[in-house]
């Protein structure tokens, strides 16, 4: 029997839930499982239901229309392994643990092909059997080089874009290429730290905590909507080297669980905030 993923996202209202499960016993439909939360300062309601049955999605979502607000946001995906590709430049800690995690099964989703500005990951790449362009940046303006990326990019027509430790600045053009599907994981606990060597800056700070958010790419720079983050202990003996191979770990963890509630379909974008269900 198969299974859909369906996400409303709408003003709150008395008999939300109600209604809607209504249409979906009206439609034969079964709740596999179900989550809920109302954001009271914004008077926000959010729900996912993992529904299973004969599904027809224009009626099913043409009769939740007529009972939700209006402009309310419903979406009905088809539970199945979404699409990847994955962005990168020198570094294999992270790219590594995705390759890892993708060959024994833990994602649910199909990489599609490693794209890289640097052929130093090809080996790396190719012993999963996996495609790796390389798309050199040198002696080139960023945007030319990015328009050789995003062409690159549609050969796939992925549904996420996920950068493991791509260290380039996305431009503007780039991320209205692809809204709401780029995931990027940062090497800092955001917003602290925000640019390039993090490290470097929490170790001239003291700080007690090192960590790495897993976010959404936007036009501001590592301010997008945060979907998961974790920190780890350190003090005044850590040298910046030593917090980098302890927060190396932690960007691994950070990353794939974040890419796993996006496969899942698991994340409302909610302003520049997200609601994880």
């Amino acid at each position: 029997m198969k299974e859909y993923i369906l996400l409303i996202d709408t003003v709150d209202a008395k008999g939300l839930v109600y209604n809607i499960s209504k249409v979906l016993f009206a439609n034969n439909l079964n709740i596999e499982q179900n989550a809920e939360y109302v954001d009271n300062d914004s008077n926000k309601f959010f729900m996912r239901s993992v529904i299973s049955g004969d599904v027809n999605p224009n009626m099913l979502l043409k009769e939740l229309k007529e009972v939700l607000p209006e402009n309310s946001t419903i979406k009905l995906n088809k539970k199945t392994k979404k699409e990847i590709v994955i962005l990168a430049t020198k570094e294999s800690h992270v790219l590594g643990d995705l390759l890892i995690r993708y060959i024994d099964g833990e994602l649910d989703a199909n990489i599609k092909a490693v794209i890289a500005n640097h052929e130093y990951l090809r080996d790396l790449v190719e012993k999963f059997n996996i495609p790796f362009h390389c798309v050199s940046a040198e002696n080139m303006e960023r945007e030319a080089h990015e328009d050789l990326v995003i062409e690159q990019i549609k050969e796939y027509n992925p549904e996420l874009i996920v950068l493991a430790k791509y260290m380039r600045i996305l431009t503007p053009k780039f991320i209205k290429e692809f809204p709401q599907q780029v995931l990027n994981i940062h090497h800092s606990f955001l917003p602290a730290f925000i640019g390039a060597n993090p490290y470097k800056q929490a170790h001239h700070r003291g700080v007690k905590i090192i960590g790495a958010t897993a976010h959404y790419v936007t036009d501001d720079l590592d301010e997008g909507p945060i979907i998961a983050q974790d920190v780890v202990r350190v003090d005044h003996t850590f040298s910046w080297q030593d917090m980098r191979r302890a927060g190396r770990n932690v960007e691994k963890v950070v990353l794939s669980n974040a890419l796993q509630l996006l496969l899942e379909d698991k994340v409302f974008v909610f302003g520049n905030k997200t609601v994880i269900l």
